[in-house]
This record gives C-alpha cells, sequence and structure tokens, in this order.
C-alpha cells in the first residue's frame, strides 16, 4: 500500500464522492463513506454497484473485482467512524463556513497522523486548513466529473502543506490512476481558474445577443475541439456551483473581468441550476 495509506474516508456522498469513494475502493483502500444525509449513502452504493455491473458486462473486469472493491467499501454511521483513517477526503458542497467547521471537527476525531484533503474546486486550501491544528498536513485533491473516467487530479500545496504529506497525496493519486498536476493555492488553482471566466464569457455572450445557447456551444465545440460547450457544460457542473466559483475568482483577485454575468446569477436565483433540476440553458 502507499507509505501507509490503507484507509481512505470520504465524506459527500453526492456524485463527486461517490465516484471518489468508488476509484478508491477499486484501487484497493479499506473506503469509508459518510453524507449526513443517510439515504444519499444508499443511493451512491446502488450507483457505485451498478457502474461495476456495466463494467462486467462490457468485459473491463472480472465479477472477483466487483466482490472485491464493494468488499472494500462500508458505510459510516457518523464522522466518528474516521477516527482510524489514514486519509479523509472532503467532497461536500462548495460553501467556506461548512467546510471549516467540518475540518475543524475531522481535526479533533481523526489520529494525529491523518492527512486531510478537499476536493474544492476553488477554496483556498490555506484557509481550510486554518480551521484545523495540522495545517501541514492538509492539501487539496480537486477530481474530475465523472471521477472513475476522467484521469487528473489537481494537487493542491497550502501554505503550510509539508512535503511529506504532499508526495502522499500525489502517490495516493497515482494508485487510483490518476494523472497528478501540482498547483500552487490560487484562487480556481488551474483547471477553473481557466475554465470559470471561459463559461462566464459565454454566459455573457448569449445574455449580450451574440448567439443563441446552441450556436455558441456548437461554435466552441466544433472551433476548438471540446467535447461538449460552455453552456452545456455550464449545465451539467451546475449553475450554482459555477456562480459559487466565479464568486471566489472575484474575491480572490477583485478584478472585473471573474465577475459573475448578472444572467447567470439570475438563474441560480431563480432554481434554474442545470441538470440536476431538469433545466438551466438547457431543459432537460
Amino acid at each position: 500500500m502507499v507509505e501507509g495509506i490503507k484507509k481512505i474516508g470520504v465524506i459527500g456522498a453526492g456524485q463527486m464522492g461517490t465516484g471518489i469513494a468508488q476509484v478508491s475502493a477499486m484501487s484497493g483502500f479499506e473506503t469509508l463513506l459518510w453524507d449526513v444525509e443517510a439515504s444519499s449513502i444508499d443511493k451512491s452504493f446502488g450507483f457505485m454497484q451498478k457502474h461495476l455491473q456495466r463494467g462486467l458486462e462490457k468485459n473491463k473486469w472480472e465479477n472477483e473485482f466487483i466482490e472485491k472493491t464493494m468488499n472494500s467499501l462500508s458505510k459510516a454511521d457518523s464522522l466518528n467512524d474516521f477516527n482510524d483513517c489514514d486519509l479523509v477526503i472532503e467532497a461536500i458542497v462548495e460553501n467556506e463556513s461548512i467546510k471549516f467547521e467540518l475540518f475543524s471537527s475531522l481535526d479533533k476525531i481523526c489520529k494525529p497522523s491523518c492527512l486531510l484533503a478537499s476536493n474544492t474546486s476553488s477554496i483556498p486550501i490555506s484557509k481550510i486548513a486554518e480551521s484545523t491544528n495540522r495545517a501541514d498536513k492538509v492539501a487539496g485533491m480537486h477530481f474530475m466529473n465523472p471521477v472513475p473516467v476522467m484521469k487528473l487530479v489537481e494537487g493542491i500545496r497550502g501554505k503550510q502543506t509539508s512535503e511529506k504529506s504532499f508526495e502522499l497525496i500525489e502517490s495516493v493519486a497515482k494508485k487510483m490512476g490518476k494523472t497528478f498536476v501540482k498547483s500552487n493555492d490560487f484562487p480556481g488553482f488551474i483547471v477553473n481558474r481557466v475554465l470559470m471566466p471561459m463559461i462566464n464569457e459565454a454566459i455573457y455572450a448569449l445574455d449580450e445577443g451574440v448567439a443563441t445557447a446552441e450556436d455558441i456551444d456548437e461554435a466552441m465545440k466544433l472551433g476548438t475541439n471540446q467535447p461538449m460547450g460552455p453552456l452545456v457544460l455550464a449545465d451539467f457542473i451546475g449553475l450554482d456551483t459555477c456562480l459559487a466559483i466565479m464568486n471566489v475568482l472575484y474575491e480572490g483577485f477583485k478584478t472585473e473581468k471573474y465577475k459573475p454575468c448578472s444572467l447567470l446569477e439570475t438563474y441560480v436565483s431563480d432554481g434554474k441550476l442545470g441538470k440536476k433540476t431538469k433545466e438551466g440553458f438547457y431543459k432537460y
């Protein structure tokens, strides 16, 4: 196993947490999953079972592999169950105060050697680490969605993250079959600092009547060889998440180029959050 990392805890049984837990178990780590909503954990386990079964039908792996993976997964009843984990990965809502509270609780519960990682897509790791007494053991592990498919993990080093901790985070990501890129602790890191302003600019183009959503997406797909256009991608990410990231960028850099488009703010306030609410820039 990776230098003593045997048991990984994952907090948040949404789309990202489910994917992280799955690749963790598939990579041979004992994996513990918890969510504030118990029903979400059950749903997550059902999703993982179905995904693995589809892989079996496509001859990606054998039945024995599925059994081994599912046997490596277990459900936590509370945060206290994470007391013997070697690494805990947080994948909850992109909200600073909620994350700070969670990391503060984990710091008290987890053993002193346990590493704490956040899947945050934009919140500075150093700020998250300040809510703990183990800032040297806190780092960012930003997985891409869908986690079992996407090969990238952004590793983010906080101001106090130790070299040893960061090397362990990297080795875990590589054990999971991911390509690990290193980012310093700036708002948005690498991917979202580049991606979100592009999405935001596409929303400005729509708002200003440059073209329809369909034509903007088609132009970007065919003109820049992207698998999907920026507006449909925003719908898949979640417009509330896009807005949260743009706000972090805007507050972090204090420059107008990161200011969220008012149309994005309107869609979010109207509850049109994209695919998860069946309506965003498109209807689903």
